[in-house]
């Protein structure tokens, strides 16, 4: 990156809209950058599908584990992730396999193919999906450096997150309160914003859009990965047909969820308090 700005950096001071288009260069390549793991696992799952040799005497689902691990042990030897980052996001792991047990065995959906790595019907490598989700949360508020304008109260983000996790169980009981759950989300949330910086300019973007989005991108990752038959809901048994849009609002909740977790390790900075402490950096 630093090279790129080097060259590029010139070009940019040209003109006005110059530095818009480079703004725009380096929003993109940093969210790619962030994306890392999810798009390397996002390869993995279209790859072995195109590509897997039916007498390979190893299972698919098998070598997608062990690959998995290779990609985290290199983000942590290469420092592209940091070790308490991997330790949140192995929670998150946990927590997602634990779900998947929970959630293949009650039909919600299922992994057609055989294994041996595996706990009941869920390979051991859904739970780096999840981990893809906290690895780009972690790396995403290093890259853009994010700070924010009217956070709540840290306890309150962590009750949202404990009801959105349980209602994932508790609704195969009982009521489903996810629509209940987005309300509270758009209370505690709704006015409040990251301020992000792609380049040198600080910018901003309500929390529940920049949530909102990303969930429509892991939708559509989520297309790909069950077109690959990585898994495959009730609705795709007889053929592969888009997943419904109505997962949006499950990937939203598990959005919040794991930016929860990562919080952990990145504790939300109001961005007046990060503007006062780089003013009294740079005094000194």
């Amino acid at each position: 990156m630093a090279a790129l700005d080097v060259l590029a950096r010139p070009w940019a001071l040209r003109s006005r809209w110059h530095g818009h288009a480079y703004e725009f260069l380096l929003f993109g390549l940093k969210q790619a950058w962030a994306c890392l793991f999810g798009g390397l696992m996002l390869a993995l799952l279209v790859g072995t599908f195109l590509f897997w040799p039916k007498d390979a005497g190893f299972a698919r689902y098998d070598f997608l584990v062990i690959a998995s691990l290779a990609i985290q042990a290199s983000l942590l030897a290469l420092k592209l992730e940091r070790w308490d980052e991997a330790l949140v996001i192995f929670i998150f792991h946990l927590v997602g396999t634990v779900m998947e047990v929970f959630k293949t065995a009650h039909g919600s959906w299922l992994y057609p193919e055989p294994s041996l790595l595996r706990i009941g019907g869920v390979p051991l490598f859904t739970g780096f999906m999840y981990a893809c989700v906290g690895s780009y949360i972690a790396r995403i508020w290093r890259l853009f450096d994010i700070t924010f304008i009217r956070y709540p109260p840290f306890w309150s983000a962590w009750i949202l997150a404990g009801l959105a996790y349980l209602n994932f169980f508790t609704h195969h009981y009982g009521p489903d309160i996810r629509l209940g759950l987005f309300a509270l989300s758009a209370v505690l949330f709704g006015r409040s914003w990251f301020v992000f910086t792609p380049d040198q300019t600080p910018r901003r973007m309500p929390m529940i859009v920049g949530l909102l989005l990303v969930s429509l991108f892991i939708w559509f990752a989520e297309n790909l990965g069950t077109a690959a038959n990585a898994w495959i809901y009730p609705s795709q048994k007889d053929g592969w047909s888009m997943v419904g849009f109505e997962k949006i609002g499950a990937w939203y909740l598990l959005m919040l969820i794991s930016f929860v977790l990562v919080s952990l390790v990145h504790r939300p900075v109001d961005a007046c308090v990060a503007r006062i402490r780089e003013g009294i950096r740079g005094a000194v």
